[in-house]
């Protein structure tokens, strides 16, 4: 599957922005999907995942309440709604994948480790000013 990021930009703390991730090659539906984001000198961390069977959501503690995530399998889309946002979800965001079958063998660690997803798209820059 082929992930391709869109939506960043530059908002005011306070603002609202909607990400997309479009899927293409093979079905969306057959994986497990997530968001992470890179801050300038940090790791990349994990935001929220949502599993493959679609019925199962997964929230970084910073981003709870602010974020939501949700996925279109039939237009192969995934979003990442950010509401209230500051200026330190500043980042590259990034949408990943991991394929259904690896699900069997997660712990609840596992949906939020970068380790665990196997396909990535290039990255949508988020930058919020105060």
């Amino acid at each position: 599957v082929y992930l391709e990021e869109s939506g960043g930009g530059l908002v005011q703390a306070g603002d609202s922005l909607r990400l997309s991730c479009a899927a293409s090659g093979r079905a969306i539906r057959d994986f497990g999907v997530a968001w992470f984001r890179q801050a300038p000198g940090k790791e990349r961390e994990f935001v929220a995942a949502i599993n493959w069977q679609g019925d199962s959501s997964r929230y970084a503690d910073s981003v709870l309440g602010r974020f939501t995530m949700s996925r279109d399998n039939y237009n192969r889309i995934l979003y990442l709604q950010m509401n209230s946002l500051t200026p330190e979800d500043t980042a590259i965001y990034y949408c990943a994948a991991y394929w259904k079958s690896d699900e069997r063998y997660f712990s609840e660690d596992d949906y939020r480790s970068r380790d665990r997803y196997d396909y990535w798209g290039h990255g949508t820059q988020v930058t919020v000013s105060s």
